[in-house]
């Protein structure tokens, strides 16, 4: 038997495992949505320590090795791998078992952490971010091992509690531990396709910067009547900040924001416009909304190849019922940049505290915080390990894949292409209305089933091109 044929043995082999077990393979993902994993609030960190002891003893259920959990000066990892494969790539895989926080709760038809069946869709918090999409693989990997005791290549598994509060403690383990995360390419699923029949690989991200500005004009809360409009008012200060920040077209009206945008070629807008979500299509995703931003640009453009600047939460003054007539000493505002290529988050957070500077009077006080940082993301599209994705997502969906860009950020994409210089690929399974960060996640199981067969058929893939390619690439240029 030729090693090719081999190969394909153990895929449908694999497959015809993942048929028989389909309805366990739910189960599993329901007890691993179950625990309330939110990395965001302190008192989730129990919940998160429990989530990863439950995903480490999982995978020495299905026969990975060396598990272990390690520990950063944050939420752990966890890691495992299968090394033996001799001659063969090796796979990092990465995902993320933490989710965000699930408010508000009212707005939820079954409780966030108590996951729920309805139809063909499974409901709870982190459903579809990530920990469906991360199970996927795990649950390919299972199905190699129990259908025929090997895999086609050997894997290493790096699975993080902190992407959602933006993987603060990533780098230095990265760093760390370079040299035990040698691998030929990394597979991450944390994106979404554009339809369950519209496969989809993802080669840009936005970068992502996250900020705090508090405000402080007042050493407490004064009455508004003896003394409005005589003192500075912490809301109405950090309202003409806010208001600052935009022009009446929508641009971003920080000085030097726009100088280091990547221009996007016209042959590249036109293939992104040819392939990627409509107005209609991404705003229906969005509800029903009507299109808002800056002009001269689709709404996907606007998502994708565009830097933005979201404000997505205040606090101040007074918010129960009634009135309560008082000028607020403090208001603060959390923001969030999403940045393109070239641009640099350390550069646009000085350039933020700048306009801020310049704005507000300086008679009032005020503190910035920076939380999430991370750098854009553009990926090789021309590389071996792409044509082995798009091979796989063309078994399992009868099509190939289009390329497309997204506007969401992870952290680790970067990290992987700076500090381990492999090549990665974004292999999404989730679809545009899943509802991640919002009320009501799903992940549609289909997709899931689909999932997993498709990184059945990209190890299978990542195998041919072991020995297909003795002089593969290995390095990112």
């Amino acid at each position: 038997m030729s090693t090719t044929t081999r190969r394909h043995n153990a895929a449908d082999q694999a497959v015809a495992y993942l048929r028989g077990a389909g309805e366990r393979f739910v189960d599993d993902l329901a007890a691993f949505v179950r625990f309330p994993s939110v990395s965001a609030q302190p008192a989730h960190a129990v919940d998160i320590e429990r989530c990863a002891l439950w995903l480490a003893d999982h995978l020495r259920t299905i026969g990975l090795e060396h598990v272990r959990i390690a520990r950063t000066r944050g939420h752990p990892i966890v890691q495992a791998d299968w090394l033996h494969a001799p001659r063969r790539d090796t796979v990092l895989i990465y995902g993320h078992y933490d989710v965000q926080p699930a408010e508000p709760l009212g707005k939820w038809v079954s409780s966030p952490f108590e996951p729920a069946v309805r139809g063909n869709e499974l409901y709870g918090r982190g459903a579809s971010d990530d920990k469906g999409q991360l199970f996927v693989h795990v649950k390919a990997i299972e199905s190699y091992l129990r259908s025929g005791g090997s895999l086609p290549v050997n894997v290493k598994c790096l699975f993080e509690g902190e992407e959602e509060i933006g993987s603060p403690n990533l780098a230095e383990f990265v760093a760390a531990h370079r040299h035990e995360l040698v691998a030929q390419c990394a597979v991450l699923s944390d994106t979404p396709i554009l339809a369950p029949d519209r496969p989809a690989i993802t080669y840009g991200l936005r970068g992502g910067l996250s900020m705090e500005l508090e405000i402080a004009t007042l050493e407490h809360d004064l009455h508004s009547g003896n003394f409005g409009g005589a003192v500075h008012n912490a809301i109405q200060v950090l309202s003409d900040v806010l208001a600052s920040l935009h022009d009446k077209n929508g641009r971003i009206a920080i000085a030097d924001f726009y100088d280091r945008v990547l221009a996007v070629s016209s042959a590249e807008r036109t293939y992104l416009q040819r392939n990627g979500p409509s107005d209609w299509e991404l705003l229906r995703s969005a509800g029903g909304v009507r299109a808002a931003g800056e002009p001269g640009y689709t709404a996907y453009e606007r998502t994708a190849i565009r830097p933005a600047l979201s404000i997505t939460g205040i606090q101040g003054g007074y918010s129960g019922p009634g009135v309560k007539a008082v000028i607020p000493a403090r208001a603060s505002a959390k923001l969030n940049f999403r940045l393109v290529p070239q641009q640099e988050p350390d550069e646009i957070e000085r350039l933020f505290r700048t306009h801020v500077g310049r704005v507000i009077s300086p008679s009032v006080r005020f503190r910035i915080r920076t939380g999430l940082s991370a750098r854009p993301v553009l990926l090789r599209w021309d590389h071996s390990v792409m044509r082995a994705a798009a091979s796989a997502y063309q078994s399992s969906f009868d099509q190939l894949p289009v390329l497309i860009r997204s506007g969401g950020t992870i952290p680790v994409a970067a990290l992987l292409q700076d500090v381990l210089r492999i090549p990665t690929v974004l292999m999404g399974f989730a679809l545009p209305d899943d509802r991640m960060h919002a009320p009501n996640e799903r992940f549609r199981l289909p997709m899931f089933f689909r999932g997993i067969k498709t990184s059945i058929q990209f190890l299978a893939e990542m195998s041919k091109r072991s020995s297909a390619a003795p002089g593969r690439e290995r390095v990112l240029h």
